[in-house]
């Protein structure tokens, strides 16, 4: 067997267990309905390891397959698509705009990627899949403006955390991650 084959076949065993553990992650939603946004962001973390091991290309094969996966089977809708929308690709795209791209237009691009994803992720759960918003029959459309506010606010925490898990992956798992799939 050549060298080829093996790495591959490393490929391979890599994307479907990163797709088999996001996959359990997204279906945890419908036995924990608090999780909705906790839960897609953490299997589009997942994603992460693909990127770093692998590279951008498989990554995106794996959060095709966990995306059409999760949006025919899962039964939490408004989580399937949160992680369509925004958590299931913003590892690869945070490594494509951080490797591109200074600090600031850094940080620019992915807060204009992550408001345009919030704001298309609710009308798609809101009109096409008809999950009704109570806080905008409460509150009128200031609550979404509020919401999208707060949401700015946790996804700067949120990328803030990914920088650090990828570090912390570097450093200490990685050469785990790679004794176990042969890399």
């Amino acid at each position: 067997m050549n060298k080829n084959s093996v790495r591959n076949s490393a490929k391979t065993a890599v994307g479907g267990v990163i797709a088999a553990l996001s996959v359990v992650l997204m279906f945890l939603t419908a036995i924990i309905p608090s999780m909705t946004y906790a839960l897609p962001a953490a299997a589009g973390i997942l994603i992460t390891i693909v990127v770093i091991e692998i590279n951008k290309k498989w990554a995106f094969g794996v959060y095709a397959a966990v995306s059409f996966l999760s949006i025919l089977l899962v039964a939490d809708k408004e989580a399937a698509v949160m992680y369509i929308m925004f958590f299931g690709y913003y590892p690869i795209l945070k490594a494509v705009i951080e490797g591109h791209c200074s600090k600031a237009v850094s940080i620019a691009l992915k807060l204009l990627v992550f408001n345009v994803s919030m704001v298309l992720a609710f009308l798609i759960s809101t009109y096409v899949f008809m999950i009704p918003f109570e806080e905008m029959e409460k509150y009128g459309p200031i609550a979404a403006f509020g919401l999208l506010a707060a949401g700015n606010v946790v996804f700067v925490i949120f990328d803030f955390a990914l920088s650090n898990l990828i570090t912390l992956y570097n450093m200490r798992w990685r050469k785990i991650f790679k004794r176990i799939f042969k890399f």
